[in-house]
């Protein structure tokens, strides 16, 4: 028998809100702050990929830092809850800053970036990573955790949705020419709107179930348990190649348009066919009903995978009804996968608290922590590749740099795809069911 439901719709609308309000910015880095710093900013691809790879590294750092933090803190609000009202504000300051472009020499210009990027870096997860960690902490209903989950990545999704279609017509008419004016001016609209809807967040949610008995364990005892959480392992590999994939394929996307199809304009259709994606995102609640958590990802890989084969053919065939096409079939798998993320990071945290360790802050941090070294290593990637091949900012690419483009647009996320699949299967779900059912009872 089901635990009864413990929040109302006010609630859940705003924990959904809260992804949302993290994705508008979030997106925009994902998307366009590598186009940013090459083509706007007038950062090297060279300097731009060293900067990635350290701030990703940064990163990995600072997920364990505030999912320790997370387990650590005592307050009359909970522990993951207060981080909502800490950080909104140092965040969304340094994600304005970082889109600043200051009069300095190309030494200062570069300072400025690392000082601002890693900022943003650290409090982008200082407010993302207790959405994941929270969420087991509102209700002990499976079905309703689910829910709460949709609901959480669908104002996510349709979020990154809207900053990929929006931003660059937004930067063309803030800017009027100028692309400098332009992003920060845009940056500066999403970032108040992003600080009003994560204090908003914070005070609609509520932390119900924590055990004090299991809260603020040792190290030691932390450690033991996550070696002998399989599931957490499993779902933590495929987050990062998630992320590795979408880090890949979003940055190269505007670069193909601009220098193989000769039109940025196209960038904003393109993107709107990943709206496809809430259609994934919807599904979740009766496919994971029917077939389960685990099925339910595989046939989102699955679909992502086919629509990302669809894409790369007419990414090397040069037909764009293709290439459309197959970002929708894409999108509608990608929604299936990441909505399924942090219900899926959720059933690990409360699988853990059946080994006797209550440490959502550690456990949800490999959320965290997938999205930045798969962000790191994704823009070390195209950087990387981008350099090599003699990449030169707006001006006509040359044919080494052309084949990167597409590579990194197209068949690489498709290599990835078949390896995210390959590494789901090793994921245990009877494993936790078998835990999680007595206290069901």
């Amino acid at each position: 028998m089901q635990a009864p439901w413990q929040t109302k719709w006010p609630e859940r609308i705003s924990y959904g809100m809260s992804d949302a309000a993290d994705n508008l910015v979030f997106q925009m880095m994902t998307t366009y702050l590598l186009f940013f710093y090459t083509d706007v900013y007038g950062l090297s691809a060279s300097s731009a990929a060293i900067l990635f790879i350290v701030a990703r590294l940064a990163d990995v750092v600072e997920s364990l830092i505030i999912g320790i933090m997370i387990d650590h803190t005592h307050s009359r609000w909970g522990k993951s809850r207060p981080f909502f009202l800490w950080y909104a504000l140092p965040y969304v300051v340094f994600a304005i800053l970082t889109f600043v472009t200051p009069p300095f020499g190309a030494t200062g210009k570069l300072v400025w970036a690392y000082v601002t990027y890693l900022g943003l870096g650290f409090f982008y997860t200082a407010v993302n990573l207790p959405i994941t960690s929270i969420l087991p902490t509102l209700s002990q209903n499976d079905r309703e955790l689910t829910l709460l989950g949709v609901i959480r990545q669908f104002g996510g999704s349709a979020v990154q949705i809207i900053v990929a279609i929006f931003t660059l017509p937004l930067v063309a008419y803030f800017g009027h020419g100028n692309q400098q004016r332009g992003f920060l001016l845009t940056i500066a609209v999403f970032g108040g709107i992003s600080l009003i809807l994560i204090w908003n967040t914070f005070f609609q949610v509520r932390e119900r179930f924590t055990n004090p008995e299991h809260a603020h364990q040792s190290w030691r005892a932390v450690g033991a348990m996550l070696r002998q959480n399989q599931p957490w392992l499993v779902i933590s590999g495929v987050i990062l190649l998630y992320w590795l994939t979408t880090a890949i394929k979003n940055q190269t996307t505007i670069y193909y348009f601009k220098y193989l199809q000769h039109s940025e304009k196209l960038v904003p259709i393109a993107n709107s066919f990943t709206f496809a994606a809430l259609i994934g995102v919807v599904l979740i609640i009766r496919a994971a009903n029917h077939w389960g958590k685990k099925r339910t990802m595989l046939g989102g890989i699955v679909l992502a995978l086919g629509g990302q084969a669809v894409l790369s053919i007419g990414a090397t065939v040069d037909q764009l009804g293709l290439i459309f096409a197959g970002t929708l079939v894409n999108a509608i798998g990608n929604g299936l996968i990441i909505g399924l993320v942090s219900i899926m990071i959720a059933d690990t945290i409360r699988y853990g608290a059946t080994l006797g360790i209550q440490a959502e802050g550690i456990l949800a941090s490999t959320d965290d922590f997938g999205v930045n070294v798969g962000l790191g290593l994704g823009g070390l990637v195209t950087a990387g590749l981008f350099h090599l091949s003699g990449y030169v900012a707006n001006r006509p690419q040359n044919l080494a740099t052309q084949h990167m483009i597409i590579l990194n647009y197209a068949w690489l996320p498709l290599i990835l795809y078949l390896v995210m699949l390959i590494v789901l299967l090793f994921y245990d779900e009877r494993r936790i069911q078998a835990a999680l059912t007595p206290t069901n009872h």
